[in-house]
């Protein structure tokens, strides 16, 4: 039973032991052999004292018998030792629970000020364990991005991270609905692109190239592919000069303006080839600055590009292109992170690699990254090592009474006995000394 602001609260023993069997029930055998080696211990420190008890006891009958004068050296030596050793037991007992289940003032210290010393610990713990300045220490003294680097760099822990990372990556996937997506892939692009007007934007970007002249290439390319259609067009222009011409015409006669037409087309579409400020050229690229000029600024020109935009983003490829995509994407992905020769796998593992090889040999940016690290860090500490800290006091406030003081004692108590040993030795030479300068004094 403990009370809190004047509130009782009653512990069960069926609380207690399933607080018990939660805190001890981590690793039973270690605690097992802690209780064996506290049993050990304390039986030790009884026998000190036992033993202390027994010389005093012969020894005092022993002077009362007449024994010579050393046996007083030796009462007294036992009855210092007795005294240590009781009193160092009380001190020890009383750091637990109430000596003899007597409720003396100020024993059963860890009991009653159980909140007291976790928040004591939390705040050890924060001003010395937690502060930028040891964070900064401990981190550079790590070298974080050293060892990083060394372990990335090697082949097989490349692979090992893209094995884990493809792994991480299909369970991400597998957690996506595909309508979800599919409606943000929608709404991010396919309706984010048809939002816009298109003419202004496209007539900007054709000003720009007409002002770069990258115009020149596409005429060009043009020029070419027209004089190339030229050299074999002879059979088209005779059948259309048959189909055509009189019926009357003689067909010789058709046969020398097929081949008239035929040469000058050659000859017309070489000359434009050739000639990079033909007149037909230059038409064509002061047609399409006016185009750009009519794109951005003519409201007609601007409506007639807002109809084909509605036209293409009507058409039923366009408005399944989001589902489209992510299904090809999902089934591409799929497979390659199954695959460990596939494409990802193995650029995920070579751009591992040359991420540890930069760190593992670029001192400068291991030094960036060092400095990331102790800022992130610290920025950490800075602001949440008061909420880190609190889950040792809000654990420790949490605990039974009871349970907390055996569970530390089952952990410290061991050591605890030696106290209770050195009070005996210790007590028993004392007593020596001051028995003997006082029997030189007096």
């Amino acid at each position: 039973m403990r009370n809190d602001g004047g509130v009782v609260h009653r512990t069960s023993s069926s609380q207690r032991a399933s607080f018990a069997e939660s805190i001890a029930g981590v690793d039973s055998a270690a605690d097992a052999e802690r209780r064996r080696g506290l049993r050990n211990m304390k039986l030790v420190a009884l026998s000190f004292l036992l033993g202390a008890t027994v010389v005093f006891l012969v020894s005092t009958w022993a002077q009362s018998q007449g024994a010579p004068g050393w046996v007083g050296y030796v009462r007294a030596a036992a009855e210092a030792g007795m005294v240590g050793a009781l009193a160092d037991w009380f001190a020890v007992t009383a750091l637990f629970k109430h000596p003899l289940g007597i409720p003396i003032p100020h024993t059963a210290i860890i009991k009653r000020k159980k909140d007291q010393l976790g928040e004591g610990l939390g705040t050890f713990v924060r001003e010395n364990f937690m502060s930028p300045e040891v964070v900064e220490t401990k981190v550079r003294e790590a070298e974080v991005a050293d060892r990083t680097g060394k372990w990335l760099a090697d082949q097989r822990n490349a692979e090992r991270v893209a094995a884990e990372a493809s792994t991480v990556l299909q369970v991400v996937v597998e957690m996506l609905r595909d309508d979800d997506v599919q409606q943000v892939l929608d709404k991010m692009i396919v309706k984010r692109i048809a939002q816009p007007q298109w003419g202004p934007p496209v007539g900007r970007v054709l000003s720009s190239m007409l002002a770069e002249h990258r115009q020149e290439a596409l005429l060009q390319l043009l020029a070419d592919r027209a004089f190339e259609w030229s050299l074999g067009a002879d059979e088209i222009i005779e059948r259309v000069i048959e189909r055509d011409s009189p019926t009357w015409t003689p067909r010789w006669v058709d046969s020398l303006v097929g081949d008239r037409i035929h040469r000058e087309l050659m000859d017309f579409t070489d000359k434009v080839r050739r000639n990079p400020d033909h007149e037909l050229r230059q038409s064509a690229t002061k047609f399409l600055f006016e185009f750009a000029e009519d794109l951005q600024n003519d409201e007609a020109t601007i409506a007639r590009a807002e109809k084909v935009k509605d036209q293409i983003m009507a058409r039923d490829e366009v408005a399944r292109a989001a589902e489209t995509a992510w299904t090809t994407a999902k089934r591409i992905f799929m497979e390659s992170v199954d695959d460990p020769t596939s494409t990802l796998r193995t650029r995920i593992a070579d751009s591992v690699v040359h991420i540890g090889e930069s760190l593992r040999d670029d001192a400068k940016l291991r030094d960036k990254v060092d400095n990331w690290i102790v800022r992130a860090a610290q920025h950490l500490v800075e602001q949440y090592g008061t909420e880190i800290t609190a889950i040792i006091t809000e654990t420790i406030e949490r605990w039974d009474a009871d349970m907390a003081s055996e569970r530390i004692e089952l952990h410290v108590g061991r050591d605890l006995q030696f106290i209770r040993i050195n009070g005996t030795v210790v007590g028993s030479l004392a007593g020596l000394v001051i028995y003997t300068v006082a029997q030189l004094l007096f």
